[in-house]
């Protein structure tokens, strides 16, 4: 009898593997894709493993254009679907291969909804069974494995497998058809132009909009305040008159007509006040996206993946999780015991290890699946800056949940100057417990006031009238919108940090702090006017609801997704009776916002041009505008997302500036001219050289532990090399 065990990543199925195995896993491959043999008892056990998804969802017969609505869909290989999917199929062969061989069948993909799907669709279409055992685990560490293992499930999770190929049915009905929609009402209107919208997405950007429209509706109001400066003995005061804010100038100015120009005040009152700092909830996903960003500045998405690389390389819990509590069985001294062995975690976990009675400071938020982020014990060995950053966050946050409470004092003078009262206050750590423990991610204002009488003199240096204006509301960042979505009930934890990341990629938002464009704002405006069910949160979050009964066995999916094409189809109709009006409305704002996004500068040869980005049969390139009387052209790199920056030109040779992002690497800001040194030394080659030796090979930037140099790629067959006129860095 042989069994095959269906992990989610290469990486879980070695780990599976290796905890399984008694005595060591037998590697095999086909077509590079890995599989591992393995006996457990009197057991033969193949581990084999996907890459995420490997079925989505397409449509039965495709129609020609922009054609809505959609609802006929069916699952389809990834593969099959898309050119960047297609490594996938080597995936899914093996799986298919490993499962005709087998008798029986475990699923070990991530305990999710999204996992769950991935191993229902493997199942029923790869293995061709109608159910599996399951395996459930929230660390990829032996015991934890081992444990999951012997507590198989019989079955599938049927609730969270139900609600998962809901959502997925949901979101493509919901996708497909809005942005359809959208797309053909702007062709209609005479401009080409991919639009999109969905479910979550167009909800999330009504947000984003409403904030703008408040930001720019906002009228500022004056106000007035009054500062005193003095100091009391040695020490230097500073203090703000009790009325806090005056809202008529003529009271400000008699109250400042009376102080102004007094030497001397009064200590009227000294009053001090404690209270205790309880310690910090454990991490869920929202608070370590929010957190990290507070900290480090790295953005909600990134977070999630350095999280995910973190999990399957065993060194923290599963961590799309919405729990903030942490139970005793995952063996908090053990953990704790395993950190101590780290050096830069001894001191704080030997304190914890002190703590006779280990309670964590668990939150009310809960997840059926899995519990809140924690460290396993393992330590990292080859991780990056910012994955460091993070396993030290983790740690630490894990360490502080089981610490005593800190103990805050506050001290509030009240400074007497002919009657009228100024304040000044201060704050101090009087007892740090958790705050150790945190360090150095507690930020909190020290601010100790030395002890005073009531009677004590204040030698006044100088008071001061401030008029000032109230301030419009803030924008929302990458980290307070996700806050915003969970506590609206849109998306799910997993999923909110990439809505954001699309509407930057559609051009609807911009910037760290996130502001609507133009585009943006139209289509809230567009969608608003003639058809705003499709920005309604409220039907939203009714299907979010409703995929939680589903998932609880309350509700069936049928049943949902019935109600969405009923839905849909009523707003679709809706739609398209006034789809001229809304194409028309949107078609001169994507215009525009297509010239920006492509226009990169002015054209340093011909002077009168504008350059912009083109697609030609070789990928993107540069051209001035006013081709053909114009010829210039500058080369892009083949891969990566290419932004315009039309307000930034180079330091060395006043030439336009690109940014130019790829997939894991830091965004660069480079020089389109291909002499220039900053461009070179960023390690981008924008024009081919043909290499003057050989004839046949392309000179290109090379570098070496002497510096960089340009040689020809034909090495060793050609040998050309060529210095570079200056250094690059």
């Amino acid at each position: 009898m042989v069994e095959l065990i269906i992990t989610e990543k290469p990486n879980a199925a070695k780990k599976i593997a290796e905890a399984l195995a008694e005595g060591k896993p037998v590697k095999e491959a086909v077509s590079g894709v890995p599989f591992y043999r393995i006996s457990r008892g009197k057991k033969d056990i193949v581990v084999g493993c996907a890459v995420g998804h490997l079925y989505g969802l397409a449509e039965k017969e495709k129609k020609r254009g922009f054609s809505y609505p959609v609802f006929d869909i069916q699952w389809v290989p990834v593969g099959e679907m898309s050119k960047e999917s297609a490594f996938s199929k080597k995936y899914l062969a093996v799986l298919e291969k490993l499962a005709k061989k087998a008798d029986a069948f475990v699923v070990a993909t991530d305990y999710d909804i999204e996992g769950e799907v991935i191993g229902y669709n493997i199942i029923r279409f790869a293995c061709r069974k109608k159910d599996a055992r399951r395996m459930k685990f929230s660390t990829l560490t032996k015991p934890d494995l081992e444990r999951a293992y012997d507590t198989l499930s019989p079955t599938l999770d049927w609730g969270m497998a139900f609600a998962g190929e809901t959502r997925h049915f949901l979101d493509f009905y919901y996708g497909i058809n809005l942005s359809r929609a959208l797309t053909r009402a702007v062709s209609q209107a005479g401009r080409f132009g991919i639009m999109s919208t969905g479910r979550v997405q167009g909800p999330a950007l009504k947000i984003v909009v409403d904030r703008e429209r408040e930001i720019s509706a906002f009228k500022p109001v004056p106000f007035w305040q009054i500062s005193l400066n003095g100091a009391v003995k040695q020490y230097q005061v500073e203090a703000w008159h009790k009325t806090d804010k005056f809202w008529k100038k003529e009271e400000a100015d008699a109250v400042f007509a009376k102080v102004n120009g007094e030497k001397k005040g009064t200590i009227a009152a000294v009053e001090r006040s404690s209270f205790q700092q309880s310690p910090p909830k454990p991490f869920d996903l929202t608070t370590l996206q929010t957190e990290s960003y507070r900290c480090f500045g790295i953005n909600p998405k990134t977070t999630l993946s350095i999280a995910q690389d973190l999990y399957t390389g065993g060194f923290i819990s599963y961590p799309r999780t919405s729990s903030q509590q942490l139970p005793e069985a995952i063996g908090f001294r053990t953990i704790l015991s395993q950190l101590a062995k780290q050096k830069d975690f001894a001191k704080i976990c030997h304190d914890v290890l002190a703590i006779k009675q280990l309670k964590p400071n668990n939150g009310s938020k809960s997840d059926p699946a899995h519990p809140a982020i924690y460290p396993t014990g393992i330590a990292p060995k080859k991780v990056d800056e910012r994955a460091a950053k993070v396993y030290d966050l983790v740690v630490k946050r894990f360490c502080a949940t089981f610490g005593e409470p800190a103990e805050r004092e506050t001290v509030v003078w009240t400074i007497d100057v002919r009657q009228e009262l100024f304040v000044t206050k201060g704050a101090r750590t009087v007892k740090a417990g958790w705050h150790v423990l945190y360090a150095p991610y507690v930020k909190l204002e020290e601010i100790e006031l030395p002890a005073v009488v009531q009677g004590a003199i204040v030698d006044i240096s100088q008071i001061l009238l401030h008029a000032k204006e109230t301030q419009p509301p803030k924008r929302f960042t990458p980290s307070s919108i996700i806050k915003e979505l969970e506590k609206r009930g849109l998306g799910t934890k997993a999923t909110r940090a990439e809505i954001v990341d699309t509407l930057a990629k559609r051009n609807y938002v911009k910037g760290e702090a996130l502001q609507a464009t133009e585009l943006g704002m139209q289509i809230v405006t567009v969608l608003e006017k003639y058809c705003p069910r499709i920005l309604d949160e409220a039907l939203t979050r009714h299907f979010e609801e409703d995929m939680e009964k589903i998932r609880e066995h309350a509700k069936k999916p049928e049943l949902v997704l019935s109600e969405a094409r009923d839905v849909l189809t009523e707003l679709l109709a809706d739609f398209k009776a006034k789809e001229k009006d809304i194409g028309e409305g949107l078609k001169t704002t994507l215009a525009e916002t297509q010239q920006a996004l492509t226009t990169v500068g002015p054209c340093p040869k011909c002077k009168q041009g504008m350059l912009q980005v083109r697609k030609g049969k070789f990928g993107k390139f540069i051209a001035c505008n006013r081709y053909p009387d114009c010829t210039t052209t500058f080369k892009l790199p083949a891969s990566g997302l290419v932004q315009v920056l039309p307000e930034k030109s180079c330091s060395h040779c006043a030439f336009p500036m690109v940014k130019i992002i790829r997939k894991a690497k830091r965004p660069q800001e480079v020089c389109i001219s291909p002499d220039c040194p900053s461009k070179v030394g960023a390690g981008i080659v924008f024009v081919e050289k043909k290499c003057p030796k050989c004839g046949e090979g392309t000179v290109i930037l090379r570098k070496s532990i002497y510096g960089s140099f340009a040689a020809c790629n034909k090495f060793p067959k050609c040998r050309y090399i060529e210095r570079l006129a200056e250094k690059v860095p």
